[in-house]
């Protein structure tokens, strides 16, 4: 275990990437040898795992599912494989933290409180993605065929190699990186809880429950949409106005174009602080993950508002009326589109009557 553990003896020198990451790299070179020679042995595994350096293993894991993706995603012609294991990954990394700490007779609370945390943003993203389908057969992200037609079939290979298959896996481990130095600066000043760590872990867990409610909110509206599309019948609680809109602007959404988006980021921007305050520092490496997860964010809203910009005519007045992520603190009310409808009574709003809608009017509101 010593020769797994960085040899630190300050608080700040936890987050130091000279002495906690860069001595252990050449482990990840010999890492697949050893593994082989050990596979039939349960004893010497564990003796291996134990003195592999956890951020080593962990990026040994990644480098080793990245192919695995590429290869499925080439063979099947579906692109959302990694999409499929992202709600999974950051706590199997966490996880395997929590796991070195047990075995290794390191302080374990602040870990397994992350891990707890981890769980809970697992399964409110897995339900939520298996409930719109991502996990059926044949299901892939719909951006991906605008992406195909921009890049052409070589181009989108490249991108599928090295976008797709490994940088999106490496990241999932990067965002999941702060959990190693709470691991580290547990072993040199403890971990007993305090007012700060119960700040910090609630903060995470208020977090996922926003980008609960948002799904919620999002999930209830398309049921509706569907629903009247297919019946002609305003569902209760609802009105024609705002499900011929296209797209949900209330609750959440009338605060944020994308409010379980500005959640994720800050989960993960969250948890980096909180490895900033464990090691006393102001920013440290592990930084870059939430840093390029905010630029994927980014680049990904662009594309679905662009999609959505075109298949819905209200949706440009919807981003002038609304920020992307961050409330506008200058706009009028929260989520009001053209052509405000008054608010009906319970009574009108319960089953109400209305004409099919022609072809082209269902087509632009999708």
């Amino acid at each position: 275990m010593d020769a797994a553990l960085p040899a630190i003896k300050s608080i700040s020198e936890c987050a130091d990437f000279s002495k906690t990451v860069q001595p252990f790299l050449p482990q990840l070179q010999e890492l697949p040898g050893q593994i082989l020679q050990s596979w039939s042995n349960p004893e010497s595994l564990k003796q291996l795992y134990l003195s592999t350096n956890p951020l080593v293993t962990a990026l040994g894991i990644s480098l080793f599912l990245a192919p695995i993706f590429l290869i499925v995603s080439e063979i099947n012609k579906n692109y959302s494989q990694v999409d499929r294991a992202w709600s999974l990954l950051p706590t199997l990394y966490n996880a395997h933290f929590a796991l070195y700490a047990h075995l290794a007779g390191l302080p374990t609370d602040r870990v397994d409180t992350v891990l707890a945390f981890s769980a809970v943003w697992s399964a409110r993203l897995t339900f939520n993605y298996w409930r719109k389908g991502g996990y059926q057969r044949g299901s892939e992200d719909y951006r991906w065929e605008l992406v195909k037609k921009w890049l052409g079939q070589p181009g989108f290979f490249l991108f599928n190699v090295i976008f797709i298959a490994y940088v999106q896996n490496i990241l999932l481990l990067a965002i999941s990186a702060p959990t190693y130095i709470l691991l580290l600066g547990s072993k040199i000043a403890g971990d007993k809880n305090t007012t700060a760590d119960l700040l910090f872990t609630r903060g995470l867990v208020t977090l996922v429950l926003v980008e609960w409610f948002a799904d919620q909110q999002q999930w209830n509206y398309q049921q509706a949409k569907i629903e009247y599309q297919k019946t002609a019948k305003v569902p209760s609680k609802f009105i024609a106005e705002d499900l011929d809109r296209g797209f949900v602007v209330s609750g959440l959404w009338a605060w944020s174009r994308h409010p379980n988006f500005a959640a994720e980021q800050a989960i993960w921007t969250l948890l980096y602080q909180y490895s900033c305050y464990i090691s006393q520092t102001y920013y440290n490496w592990t930084g870059l993950g939430c840093f390029a997860l905010i630029l994927l964010f980014q680049a990904s809203t662009w594309l679905t508002e662009l999609i959505s910009a075109r298949k819905y005519p209200e949706y440009k007045e919807y981003q002038m009326r609304v920020g992307k992520f961050i409330p506008k603190l200058s706009t009028d009310l929260p989520g009001y589109v053209r052509d405000p409808v008054p608010l009906k009574s319970k009574e009108s709003r319960g089953e109400e009557e209305v004409k099919p809608k022609s072809k082209e009017s269902a087509a632009a509101s999708g």
